[in-house]
């Protein structure tokens, strides 16, 4: 299709013209029924509005906390590093590049396996056990 030979839309069809005559079909009310709130102009019913019964996010306990200031770290145990070449340092860019970590956001180490080898560790948390266990295998924590 090219701008040379674009056609009009079709459109649905003419405005419903209301308010003009009973015979229209539209006439009087409009369409609108007889008198109340929702026939008036702006006659609008605020969402979650039950008639002046107590609405449903009222009667409902409130429940939790959120802490905005929480940190959610993307979580790697060494089970998984320990599949990774020891000769280069373990570092987020690396876990990204290796599809290890999908999700953006500070990136942990949690102890969940063993370590044989010496590996340099550049991660933005690491859990004291794992820091131990990388310890012991020879390998750095930086």
């Amino acid at each position: 299709m090219n701008l040379s030979n674009l056609e009009r839309p079709v459109t649905a069809g003419r405005r419903k013209r209301v308010g003009r005559g009973e015979s229209s079909g539209l006439g009087k009310t409009c369409g609108k029924g007889h008198k109340g709130q929702k026939s008036r102009s702006g006659g609008k019913v605020a969402r979650g509005f039950e008639g002046g019964q107590m609405p449903l996010q009222r009667r409902l306990p409130k429940k939790g906390f959120n802490n905005v200031f929480r940190i959610e770290y993307n979580v790697v145990s060494l089970k998984t590093i320990s599949k990774l070449n020891p000769s280069e340092p373990i570092t987020g860019a690396l876990l990204r590049e290796k599809n290890i970590v999908k999700r953006v956001g500070p990136i942990k180490l949690l102890s969940d396996g063993e370590v044989s080898a010496a590996y340099v560790i550049r991660l933005d948390a690491v859990s004291d056990n794992a820091r131990k266990k990388i310890g012991a295998a020879g390998g750095t924590v930086e």
